[in-house]
């Protein structure tokens, strides 16, 4: 190469130019399970509502009300039953405490089933 000239990548010989991935395992997806993002308590609630069962999920730690709504909306729409966000808690009619574990644990959280 003559002083002056400047070399293109393509002059340069690549060692890898050859390989393929054609036996390589598929790269990650999004269905990977994220770090956790914290645990929640689940807890069983009968005292003081009419004889009634709520399933209460608190001790959320770094995420805001937005988010909270947005849990306990997919909470209500999987368990077919009424909830609500109230006081930093989210409330769910019935002992739905599988579903709700299972929703929490999707969405990155660990759940805990604490209490009765």
């Amino acid at each position: 190469m003559a002083s002056g000239q400047r070399s293109s990548v393509s002059d340069f010989n690549n060692p890898f130019s050859d390989l393929n991935s054609g036996g390589l395992p598929p790269g990650s997806s999004k269905d990977t399970p994220r770090k956790s993002r914290g645990r929640v308590d689940i807890i069983r609630v009968k005292a003081g509502r009419g004889g009634k069962t709520v399933t209460v999920v608190q001790n959320f730690v770094g995420i805001g009300l937005q988010e909270k709504e947005k849990l306990a909306k997919e909470m209500q729409k999987t368990s077919g039953v009424g909830g609500t966000v109230k006081e930093g808690r989210i409330e769910i009619q019935g002992d739905k405490r599988e579903e709700v574990a299972r929703i929490l644990t999707k969405a990155g959280f660990t759940p805990v089933f604490a209490g009765g």
